[in-house]
């Protein structure tokens, strides 16, 4: 079964207008229509930087209570945190998991083990 929903943990959270930290959440899968959009999206071709926050806005799910994140309440994330999501869409995306195979030195096992991020626990 393909697994298109992925959990994440922000190192530091974003805090909304009313002090409260949003630390856990859920991207999904990029789609060809995410990507079609944020080319055509006005913001970015004033300013190119804006490309990431556009996309994560449109695959983050849900962020702690927030059921939507736009690109104007992710310009509130920390950069530790901007990186944290960047990082894990490229593994989500261009991996198609954050499984990676590990074998073991000493008793030359090999297995799979979830690849865990900085900052999370």
């Amino acid at each position: 079964m393909l697994t298109t929903e992925f959990d994440f943990f922000l190192p530091r959270g974003l805090i909304d207008e009313k002090g409260n930290i949003h630390r856990h959440g859920v991207m999904r899968l990029a789609t060809a229509k995410d990507e079609i959009a944020v080319s055509k999206d006005r913001r970015i071709q004033d300013s190119t930087a804006y490309t990431a926050l556009v996309m994560l806005s449109r695959v983050i799910v849900r962020l702690g209570d927030l059921s939507q994140c736009s690109p104007e309440l992710l310009e509130n994330l920390f950069s530790l945190d901007l990186g944290y999501l960047r990082e894990f869409y490229n593994r989500i995306n261009q991996q198609g998991n954050i499984d990676i195979p590990v074998h073991c030195p000493q008793c030359n096992h090999r297995f799979q083990t979830e690849l865990v991020l900085s900052g999370e626990s």
